[in-house]
This record gives structure tokens, C-alpha cells and sequence, in this order.
């Protein structure tokens, strides 16, 4: 015969399976058996398997060397210029420029005989804006071309235009508003502005400087630089390591400074579960694993940690993994470290972490088990009491 203990256990039970589907009991909305049962049309696959094939890699050492941490297109290899001169400053439309002629003598063209108390032999025409023609007007010379001419060819050619008339001209073509060489400098920077380039030539640093400098984390900015159609990107902190990427600005460029907050995700067995910065670092799994508060010990399968990323087609296909089956460039990847082993503990040191990376730490299959054996623990705990209140209702109706 049973005992009475566990006739209740029993029951307890069948009133737990029972009352798990009751609709009267609270809840915030409906469950996912009526959300399912009362769909119009059901897209997906029966057992709910979202279909996105991936790559698993175990970390190994011969693995780190393809995964050193990506850069971003190289503003010396887009538009060169690295380590050469300044480009030359030319004339251009909406410059104003003054005009001086000087003349060996008195009685010439523009320095009359009777000059009286002048201070030299040179008259200094009004200036003028170069128009949209490119060209500036100089008396008995006539239109001369000046857009996209240094001032030094200006100036020969007018006294070649003047030689025969002046006597012994010399010519000085000054520029008085520079509004033709200048560069835009936008985003995150403290003084966005248009600034007028220097004659001895500036990088994209001095132009950045000029403009306040950074509002941002220099490690999470980054700095493109448009030209005539062409682009190129390059991090803040590339461009003060390698002097060479510090290139020359031109006349017309325009530098875009843009922070980029980085992130990643963590799941898991993890101490702190969520989206995390980076910060003003860049991080290895290691750092990424310590800031989400590290493995949870009563909890964590240490052997099970797993990175989640998108990886360029190139550095696989460099690995030797058959990617064949897959398509586009980026492809899903899995990276597993056990750390269980002591020496991944240096691997995940040199690992670098890219923005929107998950970080997932799997449960130990004990804890499973424990999760299991709580409910069970629960439901006999119920089954005790409801047998002990049961008893006590026997003995009080017997002395009753």
C-alpha cells in the first residue's frame, strides 16, 4: 500500500500540471501556447531553428595571428602624399588679390614724370576677385588667367604683357583673401569651421588642431577625408602613431571627425549580462570577460566560453576553412576557448575585441541538474506541508 506522503506528493503534482495552463491565473499577457494557437499564418520552421549556418573555431595559438585587430582604410594609401611635399597653393575663383607694378623710372606707363613725393616707382591697382572666369583685368595688359595659376606665373606674365610699353615693369600679385584654399573641418570637433589653408601647407592634424582638436575619445573617433570624390577613413589614434597617414590637406577637402561608440554584448554564466563600452580602450576577450564582471563560478562552464562575430570571407579563406557554402563577405563565426586549459588564459589576452562582438558563457551541465533538482526539492517541500496540514486536520476532527 502507498504511503500517505506520497499519495499527496501525487496529488500536488497533478495540481501543479493542472493549474500550469489555467487562465486565471495572473499574468502580464498571453502565454505562447495562445499567441501560437491563434495565429493567422505561421512563417517559420517547426522546430524554430532561425537558419543562419556558422563557423566554429576552438581557440588555438595558431589562430591569434589572424585575428590581430582590423584597421580602417589607409588615408596614405587613398590619397598618398604621406611623406612628400605640400601641394603648391594656386590662384582659384573668389580669391582677392592686390596688383603692384613697379617701373625703373619716372615718365613710364604708370609712373607719371612729375611723381612729386611718391614713395617708390609703383602704382598699386583696387583689388579684385577673380572671377568666374578664372581671370583678373590688369590695365594694357588686359585679361589674364589666374584660377589655378600660382601668383609667380600671374606676375610673369603680366610684365611680359607690359614689357613693351612700361619701363622695365616688375609685377607683385598679392593674395588678400584666401577664399579658394580652405578646408572644411566637421563633426566631432570643439570649433567646426571652414579655414583658409596656410601657404606652407598643413596636414590633417594642424587643420583638426586648428578647429579646437577633438570632442571625443580619441581611440573611438574616427577621421575621413573626402577629395574630389574619393574617401578615406582612418582611427584618430592610427593617425598619431603613424606619422605617414598624417598626410597633406588640399584646397576644397573636407574632414569628417565622427565618434563611433563601440560595444559588445554579454550572456551567459557571466557576472554582468548586457551591452557594455568599451570605453576609452581597446580590449582583448580577457579585459571584455573582466569587465562583464568574469565567470560566474557556481554557475559557468569555463570550458564553453564563446565569442560571437562576423569575420571578413579573406581571413577564413587564409585559415584554410572551406567556405564554400557560404555567401557575401562576412560570415558568421564562432570562436570557443576553453579555459579550462591554463594556456587560454594567454590566448584570450591577445585576442582583440571588434565592436558588436557577443560574448556568451555557457551554464555547467550541473547546473542544469541543480535547477532540476530545486524544483523537485520545491514540489516535495509543498507535498510535506500539504501531508502535515492533512494529518492535522485527521487528528483535530478525531478530537473533535
Amino acid at each position: 500500500m502507498r504511503s500517505h506522503s506520497h499519495v499527496v506528493v501525487t496529488s500536488v503534482l497533478a495540481m501543479l500540471l493542472g493549474v500550469s495552463g489555467c487562465s486565471t491565473l495572473p499574468r502580464s499577457g498571453p502565454d505562447d501556447r495562445s499567441i501560437q494557437s491563434q495565429a493567422g499564418i505561421r512563417v517559420g520552421e517547426k522546430d524554430r531553428k532561425v537558419g543562419i549556418d556558422y563557423v566554429l573555431l576552438d581557440l588555438t595559438r595558431g589562430m591569434l595571428s589572424y585575428f590581430e585587430r582590423s584597421g580602417t582604410t589607409s588615408l596614405r594609401a587613398g590619397f598618398g602624399a604621406g611623406r612628400g611635399s605640400a601641394p603648391g597653393n594656386v590662384l582659384g575663383i573668389g580669391d582677392v588679390v592686390q596688383v603692384s607694378i613697379f617701373e625703373s623710372s619716372t615718365g613710364g606707363l604708370f609712373v607719371p614724370v612729375d611723381a612729386g613725393s611718391r614713395p617708390g616707382n609703383f602704382v598699386t591697382l583696387p583689388n579684385q576677385t577673380v572671377d568666374r572666369s578664372g581671370t583678373i583685368s590688369v590695365p594694357y595688359a588686359g585679361r589674364i588667367r589666374a584660377a589655378g595659376r600660382p601668383a609667380e606665373q600671374v606676375q610673369r606674365e603680366v610684365e611680359r604683357l607690359l614689357a613693351d610699353r612700361a619701363i622695365e615693369p616688375q609685377v607683385l600679385v598679392t593674395l588678400v583673401d584666401n577664399q579658394s584654399s580652405q578646408v572644411s573641418v566637421l563633426g566631432d570637433v570643439n570649433q567646426p569651421t571652414k579655414l583658409p589653408l596656410n601657404a606652407s601647407g598643413e596636414r590633417v592634424l594642424d587643420v583638426i588642431a586648428r578647429a579646437g582638436g577633438l570632442s571625443t575619445p580619441g581611440v573611438e573617433t574616427y577621421v575621413t577625408l573626402q577629395r574630389r570624390g574619393r574617401e578615406g577613413t582612418v582611427l584618430f589614434s592610427d593617425l598619431i602613431n603613424d606619422s605617414a597617414e598624417n598626410i597633406f590637406v588640399s584646397p576644397g577637402d573636407t574632414i569628417y571627425v565622427n565618434r563611433e561608440r563601440r560595444t559588445y554584448l554579454a550572456f551567459g554564466a557571466s557576472g554582468l549580462n548586457g551591452r557594455i563600452d568599451f570605453e576609452e580602450s581597446n580590449l582583448t576577450l580577457a579585459e571584455a570577460l573582466a569587465k562583464a564582471g568574469g565567470l560566474l563560478d557556481a554557475r559557468a562552464d569555463p570550458a564553453q566560453v564563446f565569442l560571437y562575430r562576423l569575420v571578413d570571407r579573406k581571413v577564413l579563406e587564409r585559415m584554410q576553412v572551406d567556405v564554400s557554402r557560404f555567401t557575401g563577405s562576412q560570415i558568421p563565426v564562432v570562436v570557443r576557448a576553453n579555459m579550462r586549459d591554463p594556456g587560454t588564459f594567454f590566448a584570450i589576452q591577445q585576442l582583440p575585441m571588434a565592436d558588436k562582438d557577443i560574448i556568451y558563457v555557457s551554464n555547467a551541465d550541473s547546473t542544469e541538474l541543480q535547477k532540476f533538482l530545486n524544483i523537485v526539492t520545491d514540489v516535495t517541500g509543498a507535498a510535506a506541508v500539504a501531508s502535515g496540514d492533512v494529518i492535522d486536520a485527521r487528528a483535530a476532527a478525531r478530537a473533535f
